[in-house]
């Protein structure tokens, strides 16, 4: 492995996957009390990608790093690190990021999940980084996937407009270059307002459910 001194963090490809089937606004209008002009001028939004049932975070996230892969000119077997950011996996475990690492078969470097909502690509990109500092990893795949179509309050129009499903990846690559590629970081949170936004457990939406599992 390269060793990380006076080494730098590149983003050396990057790639996207997202669904074939498209919800615009006017569909959404014949779901919930909403118009096309009501979501666009607050959100910018005119259409979202829903996945089908045979489209898992874990199958879009692995579509996303094959083309972040070819982009970046390498193969699965030169990464030595995955890192995924999703509120949707597949399940609870094992994580989406060892799913990734089968399909692609890129080897048994460490391979997680991480969950920050919204900003979970920053958050695997600045966790991805300095464990390729601190442990000389010359090549790391950091993917962002979620698959909000499941968890998705298709009847709360105040949330549904804002979602849809994706994935998409980088390669990260240790540049022997000092001062290039991704210089410094701040990452940060309000726990206090983490009340405006959530899904609710399990046994609150559906009891019955949770108690089957």
């Amino acid at each position: 492995m390269i060793s990380a001194t006076d080494s730098s963090v590149i983003i050396k490809g990057v790639g996207a996957y997202t669904p074939a089937k498209i919800l615009t606004n006017d569909d959404l209008a014949k779901m919930v009390d909403t118009s096309d002009e009501w979501i666009h001028t607050r959100t910018g939004i005119r259409q979202r990608y829903i996945a089908d049932e045979t489209e898992t975070t874990s199958v879009m996230a692995t579509k996303a790093a094959e083309a972040a892969l070819e982009n970046a000119g390498l193969q699965a077997a030169d990464i030595e690190l995955i890192v995924v950011g999703t509120a949707t996996p597949d399940m609870p475990f094992p994580s989406v990021a060892c799913l990734v690492q089968k399909k692609l078969k890129t080897g048994k470097g460490p391979a997680f999940d991480i969950e920050a909502a919204c900003s979970g690509f920053i958050y695997v990109l600045d966790i991805a980084a300095a464990m390729m500092r601190a442990h000389g990893y010359k090549h790391a795949l950091i993917i962002g996937a979620e698959k909000m179509s499941n968890i998705t309050n298709w009847e709360d129009r105040a949330t549904c407009v804002l979602f849809g499903d994706g994935a998409g990846a980088a390669v990260l690559s240790l540049d022997s270059q000092p001062n290039t590629g991704l210089l410094n970081s701040k990452l940060g949170a309000d726990g206090s307002t983490a009340e405006i936004l959530q899904v609710p457990p399990l046994a609150e939406t559906d009891p019955e459910a949770a108690k089957k599992d």
